[in-house]
């Protein structure tokens, strides 16, 4: 977290917030407003954003299980092999950064493989809107 922070630091406040949050389940780590799209890994199907926020809605955040029927194609699917328009993570841990404001607010790939090897683990940035 402290890598995460120093990223984020300099003379203005670059950041509202950096927390850490760690979970009993795996559990989604959404972009918010920007999940507009969702494609099948299965048979590369439109998959309506409104089937997952109902999914979401209706199950949680938390799972224990990431299979399930989808309805493009009505296969089993991992829900972390579909394939959305921005990023989403399944996590059983997050590093989150509120509200950065430096001139360049995503992490480029040399910071998030620095954070990866911190962590010990691959590691996907998830950029939120809500």
């Amino acid at each position: 977290m402290s890598y995460v922070v120093q990223l984020f630091s300099g003379p203005q406040d670059d950041v509202e917030e950096v927390e850490t949050e760690f979970y009993d389940e795996v559990t989604l780590i959404d972009a918010g407003d920007n999940t507009t799209g969702i494609t099948c890994s299965n048979c590369s199907g439109d998959i309506h954003v409104g089937w997952f926020f109902d999914l979401i809605e209706e199950k949680g955040e938390a799972f224990g299980n990431l299979d399930f029927e989808v309805p493009c194609c009505e296969t089993v699917v991992a829900l972390d092999s579909l394939r959305f328009d921005w990023p989403v993570g399944f996590a059983r841990f997050e590093i989150c950064a509120m509200n950065p404001s430096r001139a360049k607010y995503e992490l480029d790939d040399e910071e998030l493989a620095e954070v990866a090897e911190l962590v010990g683990h691959p590691v996907t940035q998830i950029l939120a809107h809500y």
